[in-house]
């Protein structure tokens, strides 16, 4: 929602009316940072469930909390500069594949060991 919100800031500011989604470059980034986000929640929703109900519940939500923060991250860096988001970008995928890891682990622990 945060996102959705500087999103509609940055149109106000920049006078960019919706279906528009091309103006100054600011809010291009702005816009990008938040449908690039948009795009990657279904599966962190995905991992981060299967994690927590077949892994545990506490790694699972420290993994989710740090991903949160490094998407966090990543939008702020990208709103000032496309290299901005670099870093974030790369700490964000090291932990969906983590959580993506996790789950798989639980699954196969609860469906192969007895």
């Amino acid at each position: 929602a945060y996102f959705a919100l500087q999103v509609i800031y940055a149109r106000r500011k920049y006078k960019i009316s919706p279906p528009e989604t091309t103006g100054h470059p600011e809010f291009d980034r702005i816009f990008r940072a938040q449908a690039n986000c948009s795009e990657y929640f279904p599966i962190f929703i995905s991992l981060l469930w299967v994690a927590g109900i077949f892994f545990h519940q506490g790694v699972a939500a420290v993994c989710g909390l740090l991903y949160l923060y490094t998407r966090f991250k990543y939008f702020q860096g990208y709103a000032v500069a496309a290299q901005g988001r670099l870093g974030p970008l790369y700490a964000s995928a090291r932990l969906l594949w983590l959580l993506l890891g996790l789950a798989a682990a639980g699954l196969l622990a609860h469906f192969l060991l007895p």
